[in-house]
């Protein structure tokens, strides 16, 4: 049995729904949807929930937001002409229009576009709609994951062949409450693991994730397999990828999570799995992703490291100016912080000045314009001569790598390089393994 999640472009108007109803008839184990509110589209260059906030924004100051909401209205009404639907989508748009503007909460406003595109979907479909707030529960603003499981596996499982709206549930006082944006994938996610599904496909716009960013490596490959790690690593990275969150809930139970396009359906796409056999992977680098944006404040003093307690000052420096640690690569005379220069802004003097009256070191310098690249991939553990083939890669592309940071997993390993040769060095890793 499937469990599918339908984002926003795979929703954002008739032409659209007619591609999700071929996928969703196309196999009798797809069961279950789960679907976004209509994002941008052919024919919209809007994302419905962005409309909404928009009207809650004005409402709550007493100002007009007809002019918005129209656009929202002809949204769902051309969608509901098109395909010919029953729903009498305009009474429902108009309940909508006067609770937003009797006040209703921010979070209960944002979900309406997951609610009514659900409708839409399990009219055209003929399928079961089952509201979110019915079977996902919140409790002191978090999710009550006990009491959530119970309920989707209670109503669902007499309800074969249904719609879910994504994105929100009810809170114990009976309000509705959103997950943070992108969240219809955790709800996709919930609904996937409580009914023990054999696998959650998530339909988008994209044929799976790709080995580095497009905009840098043109023509880059798509990844085949990648697992639950993997995937966290680049995130981290600022790879373009699932809702951190939404790989949580099947994680638990290994299910496997098929990212799909929704306009290319035939395509494989890319599986997030647990685990795999790294020896039979065709390169040993999974994906390749990076960030800029960072400050590398450099220590140095002789014996540092026979010095007790000396990280731990430094660490202390850190934390009482609330400056988390990216990375804190060492040698026996200097270590070097690399943070995000966000977060040393205006604080740069105080930090150095405490650095330096609490360990009393040799020099302190501090280079900005520092950009880190993740090379990842299970395929690296016990590789030989992968970090030499990154090296020779980047060194024959005139890079210098200002700093390297490899875990004791092996999963993967971090390079700083100055801002202007971050393209270069994410295409020049990528040729070196693909």
């Amino acid at each position: 049995m499937k469990v599918l999640k339908f984002g926003g472009s795979s929703l954002a108007d008739a032409d659209q729904f007619k591609k999700v109803k071929d996928i969703a008839f196309s196999s009798d184990d797809r069961q279950y949807v789960v679907v976004s509110a209509p994002g941008k589209g052919v024919r919209s260059n809007h994302k419905v929930t962005d409309l909404l906030l928009m009207c809650y924004q004005l409402a709550s100051h007493d100002l007009n937001f007809n002019e918005v909401y129209e656009i929202i209205e002809n949204t769902y009404c051309e969608i509901a002409r098109d395909l010919k639907l029953e729903t009498d989508v305009k009474s429902i748009l108009k309940e909508i229009y006067k609770q937003i503007q009797n006040g209703a909460t921010k979070d209960f406003t944002a979900s309406r576009g997951e609610y009514l595109n659900a409708i839409l979907l399990s009219d055209y479909l003929g399928w079961n709609f089952v509201d979110s707030k019915d079977i996902i529960f919140f409790k002191n603003g978090e999710l009550d994951e006990e009491k959530t499981d119970i309920s989707i596996s209670k109503v669902l499982r007499e309800k074969p062949y249904s719609v879910i709206p994504g994105f929100y549930g009810i809170d114990e006082n009976g309000k509705i409450k959103t997950f943070s944006r992108g969240g219809s994938d955790i709800t996709g996610s919930l609904v996937a693991n409580a009914l023990k599904a054999d696998i959650y496909e998530n339909w988008t716009d994209v044929s799976g994730f790709l080995v580095a960013d497009p905009k840098i490596v043109e023509n880059s490959k798509t990844i085949e397999y990648i697992t639950y790690r993997e995937l966290r690593e680049l995130s981290y990275m600022g790879a373009p990828v699932l809702h951190e969150d939404s790989i949580v809930p099947v994680k638990k139970n290994g299910i496997p999570i098929n990212i799909r396009n929704t306009n290319s359906p035939k395509d494989d796409g890319t599986t997030i799995i647990s685990s795999y056999d790294s020896k039979k992977t065709s390169s040993k680098v999974t994906g390749i992703a990076g960030k800029h944006g960072f400050s590398v404040i450099t220590i140095e003093k002789t014996f540092m490291n026979s010095e007790f307690g000396f990280f731990r000052k430094i660490m202390s420096v850190l934390e009482t100016n609330e400056v988390p640690i990216e990375h804190m690569p060492s040698s026996i005379d200097t270590v070097s912080l690399i943070v995000e220069t966000g977060k040393i802004v205006n604080k740069l003097d105080k930090i150095i000045e405490e650095i330096k009256i609490y360990t009393n070191p040799k020099s302190i310098s501090v280079e900005h314009g520092i950009s880190l690249i993740a090379i990842v991939g299970k395929g690296m553990v016990n590789s030989k001569g992968t970090s030499g083939k990154i090296f020779t890669a980047l060194g024959n592309s005139d890079v210098n790598i200002r700093m390297i940071s490899q875990g004791s997993s092996e999963l993967n390993i971090i390079i700083g390089v100055q801002d202007k040769d971050f393209e270069r060095s994410i295409r020049a890793i990528y040729n070196a393994f693909y």
